[in-house]
């Protein structure tokens, strides 16, 4: 006759200070534990739920900083852009303004990220800056567009640029550019919000680089088309980027499994750990820009105690794949485990 008892357990174990939660019922047969209820084991990479890293204060200040700067020079560039004549100082302009708006929602979901969790929200509002960067990159598309758009008008019919003050303009513009984009390139680079940032800011600096460039060839040539031109190629500099960071939102947010984690390896992998039987149903996500989230069933061994293989699995994640948060779900042994049931 078999005796079944239940127990809870609560352990942690140093595999990046997870702490593994975890209930299973055992049943002692004399050969093992085969007649085992399902249960899971949840681990995470900091206590009471908090998923993801603190945004850090050190980013939100920065791009504060950044948007000050931008905010207060766009103004000025759009009025030189006008006096001067210059599409490229005038896109510029329109460019700066548009980063305006982006770096304050980025503040904004600084903000929103440190809402406390609730009972609706248990992953909290962190995705809210994973939000901000896809509009951010879905308004430097747009901007682009426009810009394209205003060139092939100069192209088709040139306007007289005054070089001189469009020059002392885009230097200028150049030098508070190239002071925000240290500042954002300083910060943490594996912030997508912060990156959005980092973007626009670029975008800008080509561009008064771009006018530069072109308010030099029109005093030099004469050549007024010069202007127009060096607007689309700062355009085409600067969608490869905003594509980027577009699509790396939307994968975030669809759910995709991130880039350099392939499922049906992780499963392998596990499989061939001591005390592992089986292991199956892997799913992996990016909760946000430093945290990837995972669940997997596993079943173990006959006579291997189902207790240790969720801190096994665990550290075997965060040592060859740096997954921090982790669901060990553990089945009867013998139970499919196939990922795509």
């Amino acid at each position: 006759m078999r005796h079944m008892d239940t127990f809870h357990a609560l352990q942690a174990v140093d595999v990046g200070r997870l702490p593994h939660q975890f209930s299973c019922r055992r049943v002692e047969d004399g050969t093992g534990y085969e007649d085992m209820s399902n249960e899971s084991v949840h681990s995470d990479g900091d206590h009471d739920h908090q998923h993801g890293k603190e945004v850090t204060k050190s980013n939100e200040r920065r791009i504060r900083l950044v948007f000050i700067l931008t905010a207060g020079y766009a103004l000025v560039q759009a009025v030189g852009g006008w006096l001067a004549g210059s599409l490229a100082l005038i896109a510029d302009a329109g460019h700066m303004v548009s980063d305006s708006a982006a770096l304050l929602l980025a503040l904004v979901a600084y903000r929103v990220a440190r809402w406390p969790i609730d009972a609706q929200r248990t992953y909290g509002f962190h995705r809210v800056r994973v939000l901000a960067a896809l509009a951010n990159g879905a308004t430097l598309l747009l901007l682009v567009a426009w810009i394209a758009w205003e060139a092939v008008q100069r192209i088709i019919q040139p306007a007289e640029i005054l070089a001189g003050p469009m020059l002392v303009v885009a230097v200028v513009g150049l030098i508070v550019n190239v002071v925000g984009a240290y500042a954002l390139w300083s910060g943490d680079s594996g912030d997508s919000n912060l990156r959005g940032a980092l973007l626009h800011v670029v975008g800008d600096l080509l561009g008064s680089v771009g006018a530069i460039a072109a308010a030099v060839g029109i005093m030099l040539t004469g050549w007024s088309i010069l202007d127009p031109l060096l607007s689309v190629l700062v355009a085409g500099l600067v969608i490869r980027s905003a594509w980027g960071l577009v699509s790396d939102s939307i994968r975030v947010l669809l759910q995709a499994t991130p880039e350099g984690i392939n499922a049906d390896d992780i499963e392998a992998g596990l499989r061939a750990l001591p005390g592992i039987a089986e292991a199956g149903h892997f799913h992996a996500w990016t909760l946000t820009d430093e945290s990837i989230v995972a669940t997997v069933h596993v079943s173990p061994d006959a006579g291997i105690d189902p207790l240790s293989l969720p801190p096994l699995v665990a550290s075997w994640l965060k040592e060859h794949r740096d997954i921090d948060h982790v669901t060990v779900q553990v089945d009867p042994r013998g139970a499919p485990l196939s990922r795509h049931e």
